[in-house]
């Protein structure tokens, strides 16, 4: 069974990755890189039974894909970016192996930034991404393998497909409200966990503050700076990686967008905006 932890690009879903493995695969709540392979990313090279060669192919191969990884009661944390709008016709989840899932959206506004930094791209064609009904992402490619096709869509209708499914439970959550509310955002997502596992144990208080502390964003930028960590990507034409935990919470885009390129963010997503109180 699955529960996925599922984002659009660059909107705090490592973060959240990073909470729910110190609380639910350490000891102490104690943070290490090493536990993000707790929760591991689908579409991906490791959760596929054959070389996939096209976009088309990948899609056909997704609920297959997690039947095939993904059944039987144990419970998979799932990291994913993918919509739920079908890709060709193709659903992405498998609601039998579907528990629930946990959303995090991000005011748009910040997230261009951070595709601009991560992906090593302009402003102008980060914002083309954004409002493309057909984006979609291929990362580490080999030998035309496809294994890893994502298909995201708008970031508009990213979010919403994932907020107004009815097939399964989510809990939608604000990147911002991870800052504003840090204790009670994280200690919703326990008792969502723990609901959907039907376990009635109650929240480790300790544990819990210790996630909090060992994932600040503080806390994960040194780790990087100091271990390195390996889902940065590197910069065009060049040996040198891009920072990872870059930003963060000081991301604000009232301090660094172009005039003209907030211009147009405001315009092609005012009702998404105004609907998310951004």
């Amino acid at each position: 069974m699955i529960i996925w932890i599922a984002s659009y690009p660059k909107s705090g879903n490592t973060y959240l990755r990073s909470f729910i493995a110190s609380y639910y695969f350490s000891k102490k709540g104690k943070f290490d890189f090493s536990l993000l392979m707790n929760i591991l990313q689908f579409p991906s090279v490791k959760f596929t039974k054959k070389n996939i060669y096209s976009e088309l192919e990948a899609s056909q191969s997704w609920i297959y894909n997690q039947e095939q990884f993904f059944s039987g009661e144990k419970i998979h944390f799932v990291k994913t970016h993918n919509t739920l709008n079908n890709f060709k016709g193709n659903n992405f989840v498998n609601n039998n192996q579907t528990l629930g899932a946990i959303y995090i959206v991000r005011d748009p506004r910040n997230i261009i930034t951070s595709m601009k930094n991560h992906y090593s791209m302009s402003y102008e064609y980060a914002y083309s991404k954004l409002i493309d009904n057909n984006a979609s992402l291929l990362e580490k490619s080999r030998d035309n393998d496809h294994s890893n096709f994502t298909f995201l869509g708008s970031w508009s209708d990213h979010y919403k497909s994932w907020k107004m499914s009815k097939n399964f439970k989510t809990l939608f959550l604000k990147y911002e409200d991870l800052e504003n509310s840090k204790y009670e955002s994280f200690r919703k997502i326990i008792l969502f966990i723990n609901e959907l596992k039907n376990d009635k144990t109650k929240i480790n208080e300790k544990k819990l503050i210790n996630s909090i502390n060992s994932t600040s964003f503080k806390n994960l930028r040194n780790k990087e700076e100091i271990e390195g960590f390996e889902e940065s990507t590197y910069l065009q034409n060049s040996e040198r990686k891009t920072r990872f935990f870059n930003l963060g919470f000081s991301n604000r885009w009232e301090k660094i967008l172009p005039k003209e390129i907030l211009e147009k963010l405001n315009k092609s997503f005012k009702k998404d905006l105004d609907d998310l109180e951004y």
